[in-house]
């Protein structure tokens, strides 16, 4: 069975460098500066899903 290392997408390589970002934060305006990172992230997300969905 292959590794998940093996199956990650830049897109998942970017949720994790934001994720380990906002643990590191040292104050709250970092922290929603990373979060609002995270949102625009999830949002281009849900638009590729729903793109393929309607290409199916």
């Amino acid at each position: 069975m292959a590794s998940s290392s093996d199956s990650t997408t830049p897109v998942d390589d970017e949720v994790r460098r934001l994720y380990e970002r906002y643990q590191s934060a040292e104050t709250e305006a970092e922290r929603r500066e990373i979060a609002l990172e995270m949102g625009e992230l999830d949002g281009r997300r849900h638009a590729i899903i729903y793109e393929r969905l309607e290409t199916e």
